[in-house]
């Protein structure tokens, strides 16, 4: 057998095979997402622990781990090392000596001092020590030992990703700092849609006037338990009334934002682009997904997945401005726009890759500004560095987007659906190109995701106000 495949092999000692004076240890380093984990693992989430703010106030100036973190290493050791698999917790004594803190690296030991041959039972001290040599944690630990010898193949481990919503979570702050807007929700005559509406109400980003017949939403609220006192209620016949009247409001400037109710997303945008609205504006409507994920460093757009189904070069070109527009106002000052394709060169053959170069030329040319451009590129290239640098690419862009044109509405919807499903990610999504924001949410987003594309409209809204659309 080589070394490397007896370091795939879980081991231990049984109990005939301990003598007392036996140690063995292992070394971890804190980080920020151990104590994150461990907060989630444990339901512990005393601020001491997580709250940096609240950390630098308290006696300890600073965030801490928590005590049982050096407890589980400390069964590590047991479980692992000695006596290993097998091995049976019986008892355990501890004494917190001193905090242990991000970055520390602890050194944790356990040490034989009695075996007691007619039940197995093994008694061994503990110890923790950090870089500096100091005592953190130490008690005594009686486990009972296995009686046979194991040799089994080492586990696979799950990759655990900790993702905090720290990007929505600012986003909805700094939305909020701007004072709510008056939005029409259109039709929100399902409890999803209606307690959205509230939520946002409540998180105070919207001060929602209600689009719908009043007799249907009241019926909604009772069955959903949901108040709808202190509320503004257009009532109107049906869903195409509703549509109707909430793009009126907004042409006349009596609301700031539409928001989607239970209607379909089509029966809305043709009444916020009919002539009678008057909320059209010089560029092609479009819908962005600003999302963030474990496993990409910032918040990105993506676009278009909701809107336009097949965009003509000019309609990308569009779709790439108000991309840019909305990453400039949530404070992306110069964008980096990944042109998306499923190769790196430009083929005649495949005209997402012409798009592309033709789109990049148009940058350099000054017709469409705010950003840097480069493209094609393939998403891996696009979001990962190592994998543009395989590839021999050398880019502003590969690695870094922020920013993500799709060439079409199923390729970017089937792309920002796997990114929230299958990589936890936060989204919120938002039309642009209209005079006014519209918060365009699906039946199966969250309340999370629904809260976060209001405050876009926030934002957005605030825009508005200094430079209109």
């Amino acid at each position: 057998m080589n070394s490397r495949d007896e370091l795939n092999i879980v081991r231990n000692r049984t109990f005939d095979q301990i003598a007392i004076g036996d140690s063995a240890s292992i070394e971890r380093t804190l980080s920020a997402d151990d104590i994150a984990l461990f907060a989630v693992m444990s339901g512990d989430d005393n601020p001491q622990h997580l709250d940096a703010e609240f950390g630098a106030s308290s006696r300890y100036q600073g965030v801490i781990a928590h005590g049982m973190w050096g407890a589980a290493l400390i069964s590590a050791v047991l479980g692992t090392r000695l006596p290993g698999a097998g091995t049976v917790y019986a008892g355990q004594t501890l004494r917190f000596l001193l905090p242990v803190r991000v970055g520390d690296t602890l050194a944790i030991s356990v040490t034989v001092t009695q075996r007691e041959p007619a039940t197995r039972l093994v008694t061994l001290a503990c110890r923790c020590v950090n870089q500096r040599g100091e005592t953190v944690l130490e008690g005594e630990a009686e486990v009972i030992a296995p009686a046979e010898q194991i040799a089994r193949t080492r586990a696979t481990l799950p990759e655990v990703r900790l993702h905090n919503g720290d990007g929505t979570r600012r986003l909805v702050e700094q939305a909020r700092s701007k004072g709510p807007i008056k939005v029409a929700v259109i039709h929100p005559c399902d409890e999803l849609s209606l307690a959205g509406a509230l939520d946002a109400h409540a998180a105070g980003l919207i001060t929602p006037i209600l689009v719908a017949p009043r007799a249907r939403l009241e019926a909604v609220a009772a069955v959903a338990g949901l108040s709808l006192e202190g509320i503004a209620i257009e009532d109107v016949e049906h869903s195409h009334a509703a549509a109707a009247r909430g793009a009126e409001l907004a042409g006349k400037g009596e609301v700031e934002a539409l928001m989607k109710g239970s209607l379909h997303t089509d029966e809305l945008m043709s009444a916020v682009l009919a002539a009678t609205a008057g909320l059209r504006t010089k560029r092609r409507v479009s819908h962005c997904f600003l999302m963030q994920t474990p496993a990409y460093p910032r918040p990105f757009i993506i676009t278009d997945a909701a809107v336009n189904i097949v965009p003509t070069l000019e309609m990308k070109a569009d779709i790439l401005r108000n991309a840019i527009d909305l990453a400039h106002v949530i404070g992306v000052a110069c964008p980096r726009v990944a042109i998306l394709a499923a190769v790196e060169t430009v083929n005649p053959a495949m005209p997402a890759t012409v798009d592309a170069a033709a789109l990049c030329k148009m940058a350099d040319r000054g017709q469409i500004t705010g950003a840097i451009l480069d493209g094609p590129l393939a998403f891996d290239n696009a979001v990962s560095i190592a994998a543009a640098t395989v590839k021999g690419i050398v880019s502003e862009v590969a690695g870094r987007a922020d920013i993500l044109l799709v060439p079409d509405l199923e390729s970017g919807n089937m792309l920002a659906k796997q990114l929230e499903y299958m990589g936890d990610a936060d989204t919120a999504g938002i039309v642009l190109g209209a005079k006014i924001p519209i918060i365009l949410t699906s039946r199966a987003d969250s309340r999370a995701s629904r809260i976060a594309s209001c405050a876009l409209a926030v934002m957005l809204a605030s825009h508005y106000r200094s430079t209109p659309p």
